[in-house]
């Protein structure tokens, strides 16, 4: 653990959905005094997400759904497009990502790849989220998709520069989309174009 910081209290502010606490901790600073602050932090589990490509068809696959959060935030649908995501509870990112892939579009893809990981607010959410890459073809969808429960999910196909022009115009907002969508510009499209 961090010697410059000293957990002081944690009381739990709510956990209807996920966990809210309130932590009070003193933080030492570069100029060694010690400051004492409180900070709420959010823990909803880590995560994991995933963007299939075909490189041959120059496509990726996205998923367009409500979130509430962007409703009351100023996005007047409130969809939003996505990479396929989901919390990871009991099993490790790879079968997260295998599973919500095909409970979200209906694609059976094992051949998934890590690219990176990163905290995606960590001013005041705990989770990690672990991004994906997988080659697709059109073979591969198993079922029809649309998510599980509660979820009301539309499976998009888009070619990379569709994706990238929804971008420019504000249509693709979500953080974790954005990521993957400039790997895969970077590091698959832009390598399959000079091959």
């Amino acid at each position: 653990m961090n010697p410059a910081v000293e957990v002081l209290n944690t009381e739990v502010l709510s956990d209807n959905w996920y966990v809210l606490r309130k932590v009070t901790f003193r933080l030492r600073k570069r100029d060694g005094s010690w400051e004492t602050q409180s900070r709420e932090a959010y823990d909803r589990g880590n995560g994991a997400t995933i963007l299939p490509y075909d490189p041959s068809r120059g496509t990726v696959i996205l998923t367009r759904q409500f979130r509430l959060p962007t409703f009351v935030n100023g996005n007047a649908s409130g969809m939003l497009i996505e990479a396929c995501a989901g919390l990871l509870d009991s099993e490790n990112p790879r079968q997260c990502i295998t599973r919500e892939l095909r409970e979200e579009t209906g694609f059976e893809i094992h051949n998934v790849r890590k690219v990176l990981e990163a905290y995606m607010s960590p001013g005041s959410v705990t989770e990690i989220l672990h991004f994906f890459v997988a080659e697709y073809t059109p073979a591969q969808r198993a079922g029809a998709g649309g998510g599980v429960e509660e979820e009301d999910i539309e499976v998009l196909e888009l070619t990379i520069d569709e994706a990238g022009a929804k971008i420019a115009s504000g249509e693709i907002r979500d953080g974790k989309t954005i990521m993957l969508l400039q790997y895969a510009a970077l590091h698959i499209f832009a390598t399959a174009a000079s091959a």
